[in-house]
Parts: structure tokens; C-alpha cells; sequence
């Protein structure tokens, strides 16, 4: 008969001079540390408690790149990504993007110094 071989543990090692883990899986801690950037809205009125402005942003864009399958490649994505923004930025601001492209192309083929402009007017 065989002897039954005795499982033998290595002993623990001392972990108290180690590091301490911080706890996965605890939404509590995170949300604890960050309910100034969670709450900041409630103080700041200006601040939307939601980023559904953002969504709508990018509704064009992602709506675009279905229809048309993407592009093909980094020049002519960079390309519709200036235009796309020109359209939300002259929408957001309640101008004719027509307008803004016509005063753009005329003042390029004429070599005019000055150019639209898409920052705001105060």
C-alpha cells in the first residue's frame, strides 16, 4: 500500500508591510470621492445635469457615417468633420449656414484678409 502523500502548505508570508488593494467593485468609495464632479450642476445652474446636448451634437455625424459608409480615409474624414462642424456651430447659433459658406467661398476667391468667423459675437 501507498503512503498518502501529505499535502504540505507553503506558510503565509507576513503581508502587513505590503501595499493595501483598493477595493474593486465598491460604487459607494467612487461615489463618495467624486460627488463634487457628480453634483456640480446643482451648484453651478448653468451646467446641465445631463449631456444630451452632446448627444444631439453628434446625431449628424453618426447618422452621416451610416448613411454613407464612413470614409475611406483620414483626409476625407477630416474634411467632413469641418464641415459637420460648421453646420452644428452656424445651427447652435441660429445662422444661415448657407450664408456663412457663400461669405466663406467669396471671401477666399477674392483673397479678403478677413474671413467669417465662427466664434460668437459678443
Amino acid at each position: 500500500m501507498h503512503k498518502k502523500s501529505e499535502n504540505k502548505k507553503a506558510p503565509l508570508q507576513d503581508q502587513s508591510n505590503q501595499p493595501k488593494k483598493k477595493p474593486g467593485g465598491q460604487p459607494g468609495h467612487s461615489l463618495r470621492d467624486k460627488a463634487n464632479q457628480w453634483w456640480y450642476f446643482l451648484d453651478n445652474p448653468e451646467v446641465p445635469p445631463d449631456n444630451n446636448q452632446a448627444e444631439r451634437s453628434l446625431r449628424l455625424a453618426v447618422t452621416k457615417r451610416k448613411v454613407s459608409g464612413g470614409s475611406r480615409s483620414m483626409e476625407r474624414f477630416q474634411h467632413t468633420a469641418n464641415l459637420l462642424t460648421v453646420v452644428q456651430t452656424c445651427r447652435r447659433q441660429g445662422r444661415s449656414v448657407i450664408d456663412f459658406f457663400a461669405q466663406a467661398i467669396i471671401a477666399d476667391s477674392n483673397n479678403y484678409q478677413s474671413r467669417p468667423s465662427l466664434l460668437p459675437q459678443y
